[in-house]
């Protein structure tokens, strides 16, 4: 196991930290009931005039690995949220309860100690389950508008069992669940379109490292059917195919502004 300044996923990590701030968000922890507390990202000085505009991520790490991009872009034009849901980054509670309406009503205790009144709402995955009760529990008056993207509503339980069977395995879990990176890479072969050439053993161990605690809430704090274990799982390996994704983007600008450098060169 690598110590944390070595660590590619950690360092990484606070890179996100930093875009968010770049961005002018500040992180805060607010108790928002005697049993829960949600960390979130939100504007270091809110301006009156601009929208509430609320992001939830899908189920995986910290809020900050989905919402970079959209944070630097949405920040000049509105008043920009993102929370933790309970159970991920810096959010936790001693309640029992577990369901997307506890998540959605945890967000809009938070909204209401921030004096929110009026906001728009995008969630993505299990995000998006999220922002669908968010809004349906607070309604038009507060919720002007709602944007729920790449939520599996129409997953079923023969997927499962035709991707169990392609990649030859007898149970989801098997594949699903890697703890290795000989099983990680077995994962992205059936999963991913266009697997990255570059993936050393290392990279892939650290990512395993990291995420092991939400593997495990997966399994304690969220104890469903497979089918709702799968796409939560999958939410999570989409988020390390970003990271991956986002440092081959960025060794490749930089190859290439390399080349074009010695090309004015000759």
């Amino acid at each position: 196991m690598l110590p944390s300044f070595l660590s590619p996923v950690s360092v990484y990590g606070l890179y996100l930290r930093r875009c968010f701030t770049a961005a002018g968000l500040s992180s805060y922890t607010l108790d928002v009931d005697h049993e829960t507390t949600v960390h979130f990202w939100a504007p270091t000085n809110r301006t009156v005039q601009k929208p509430a505009v609320v992001l939830i991520h899908g189920f995986g790490p910290a809020a900050i690995w989905q919402w970079r991009l959209q944070v630097q872009f949405l920040a000049p034009h509105f008043n920009v949220y993102v929370p933790d849901l309970i159970f991920f980054g810096g959010s936790s509670s001693t309640s029992s309860e577990r369901s997307e309406t506890f998540q959605a009503a945890s967000v809009g205790k938070l909204l209401d100690k921030l004096k929110v009144e009026k906001f728009q709402v995008v969630g993505t995955s299990y995000g998006g389950m999220v922002a669908y009760n968010l809004a349906k529990m607070f309604g038009e008056e507060r919720v002007e508008k709602v944007v729920i993207a790449s939520s599996g509503v129409n997953m079923k339980r023969s997927n499962n069992v035709a991707l169990v069977q392609r990649a030859e395995l007898e149970k989801i879990e098997d594949l699903m669940l890697p703890a290795t990176p000989q099983q990680l890479r077995k994962l992205m072969s059936v999963s991913v379109y266009k697997t990255p050439q570059f993936l050393p053993h290392f990279l892939l161990n650290d990512f395993l490292h990291v995420i092991s605690l939400f593997l495990q809430t997966i399994f304690f704090c969220f104890p469903t059917n497979n089918t709702d274990r799968l796409i939560k799982i999958i939410a999570l390996f989409k988020t390390f195919l970003r990271f991956v994704e986002t440092i081959q983007r960025e060794s490749e600008g930089e190859k290439g502004a390399s080349e074009r450098i010695n090309h004015r060169k000759r």
